[in-house]
């Protein structure tokens, strides 16, 4: 299914993401979590990409059985490390294989990235240019409510954005976040800027604090106080951690609703049990049935 549409129909989405596996020894595990959150019967799902396209046969491979739940599938890609020949056949494979969503992404820097080689993608946006040029795409974008790292400011970052929606992003997924007046600023600056796309807030219920350190530390996401003391509180204790991770991001996203945002896009990392928790207590919040 292509999601252009999808908005025009629908006051508010919900979304799962999911990430496919490293090797082949973990496909069964993960395709089973898979099927379980494509059961949830989401707007969508997202498979992402490995760093370099390390794993870019098992996102194709993932795509297919969420569309094969009857769920529409949106698969990651990356551009940075690759070349126009090796994006076509990205393409053509993405076709091939049923899927009519793609989220462009410039991706990570290659280890010994040197800015000033000569390469066919150093952004997002001639990601997204070539995909349009192809045809047969809904295209999605990311943004950083908070302001992309390597950017000088906030307002730097919004340029370059409007810049990338202008050469056909279809719709826009944010980086997590967890304060929510963070997006409301920027969804403020992004329309002054005329950016009027779909913008779907990523939200990350926490289960593991250890983890939310280390993705702390590479994305530059700022912590709310009363976050930061559900972690140091719940750090040591697993089960309360995720219990208050869910609740967290629970509440987040019925603030968010009530301000009128499209879409919240769950990252569940592949855990079906908490992309359950969300869908049952905010089913009514959501419009689901």
């Amino acid at each position: 299914m292509n999601l252009r549409n999808l908005w025009k129909k629908k006051d508010v989405t919900l979304s799962f993401e999911a990430f496919p596996p490293k090797k082949d020894d973990d496909f069964a595990s993960v395709a089973a979590a898979v099927e379980q959150i494509a059961q949830l019967k989401p707007d969508f799902m997202s498979v992402t990409y490995g760093a370099g396209g390390g794993t870019s046969a098992y996102t194709a491979r993932i795509a297919r059985i969420v569309e094969e739940h009857g769920v529409a599938a949106l698969a990651h890609l990356t551009c940075v490390s690759s070349n126009r020949d090796q994006i076509r056949q990205e393409l053509a494979a993405l076709q091939q294989a049923g899927i009519h969503n793609i989220l462009a992404l410039r991706g990570d820097y290659p280890q010994g990235y040197d800015p000033a080689a000569p390469r066919d993608y150093r952004y997002a946006r001639d990601l997204v240019e070539d995909i349009v040029d192809y045809g047969g795409f809904t295209v999605g974008g990311a943004c950083y409510p908070e302001g992309h790292v390597e950017c000088a400011s906030q307002q730097e970052d919004l340029e370059h954005l409007k810049e990338k929606v202008d050469c056909g992003v279809d719709f826009l997924i944010t980086q997590m976040f967890f304060d929510n007046s963070a997006l409301y600023s920027f969804l403020y600056r992004a329309q002054q800027v005329g950016i009027t796309v779909p913008v779907l807030a990523g939200i990350m219920p926490v289960t593991n604090a250890a983890q939310m350190t280390r993705i702390l530390a590479l994305s530059g996401t700022t912590l709310p106080n009363r976050f930061r003391m559900i972690l140091d509180k719940f750090r040591d204790r697993p089960d309360a951690m995720k219990q208050a991770g869910i609740v967290y991001a629970a509440q987040q996203m019925v603030d968010l609703v009530a301000n009128g945002v499209r879409g919240v896009h769950v990252y569940t990392m592949n855990k079906p049990d908490v992309a359950a928790g969300i869908a049952e207590n905010l089913s009514k919040v959501l419009g689901r049935t």
